[in-house]
């Protein structure tokens, strides 16, 4: 069903002056310029718009919205704000701390907490993720024995924090879709310097114990593959050196009579 658009009041259309005086009111270092226009909100109200006059709110608007009671001659300011149009200069869009943080990030002394929701890990000394909303008395009893004793982890990667881990380093620089292993020798699985993960990640990736490998100390899929395999040798194992100078190597036979 279409909205019916409200009809611009009369009265409420022709207090220019009334919003303008509102607006300078609240201006402070921001001036209020040229009135651009008004805009009807609903019945006996409507927004009037102005210019704000500053260099760093280049695009922005003063914005007043005034309104007429009931068979009132009357208009009196609702609300000042300050708004912006189309092209003003705004701050970015708020993205939570948890999700902008990058790897770089983390530098000597910071802190990255996890917290206690945090899908990718699950108590490591119950077996699972639901033991607290079992039976809550009874996980916080647990933790404070194993936390006591130091028997194990307390938490460990979870079912979802193992899939996420995966599908990150097939898609980054060890995974097998990249320049590097199309045209490499070899695959890791093959490789001498492959070293494989421990637990279900092993099944697909490995570390790379080849210094002269740019994967070296990295995570590599068994799919990955280098210039630096290990099944590449030199063709030869040495230059032909030229006759000494001073031959002291070879020895003279000694003849006794």
């Amino acid at each position: 069903m279409a909205v019916k658009t409200p009809e611009l009041d009369a009265a409420c259309a022709a207090a220019v002056d009334i919003a303008r005086d509102a607006a300078m009111r609240r201006a402070d270092v921001i001036g209020v310029g040229e009135h651009v226009r008004v805009v009807a909100e609903g019945a006996r109200v409507a927004t009037h718009y102005f210019v704000a006059e500053h260099p760093g709110y280049v695009g922005w608007h003063w914005a007043v919205t005034v309104v007429r009671a009931s068979r009132a001659r009357v208009v009196t300011v609702s609300e000042v704000v300050m708004l912006p149009g189309e092209g003003a200069l705004v701050a970015p869009v708020w993205v939570p701390w948890a999700d902008r943080i990058e790897p770089d990030d983390l530098t000597p002394g910071v802190l990255v907490p996890t917290p206690d929701n945090d899908p990718r890990v699950e108590p490591g000394f119950t077996g699972g993720d639901g033991a607290r909303d079992t039976d809550p008395a009874q996980y916080q009893a647990t933790r404070a024995v194993v936390a006591e004793l130091g028997l194990g982890r307390e938490r460990v990667l979870s079912v979802y924090g193992r899939d996420e881990a995966a599908e990150r380093w097939i898609d980054g620089d060890g995974g097998p879709r990249n320049a590097m292993t199309k045209q490499a020798p070899g695959v890791c699985q093959e490789c001498a310097y492959f070293v494989r993960l421990s637990g279900t990640l092993g099944r697909q990736f490995g570390a790379c114990a080849n210094e002269h490998s740019p994967s070296d100390g990295r995570v590599v899929s068994i799919d990955h593959g280098c210039g630096a395999h290990s099944d590449v040798v030199e063709s030869s194992r040495g230059v032909e050196l030229p006759r000494p100078v001073w031959d002291t190597i070879a020895t003279d036979e000694l003849l006794f009579d």
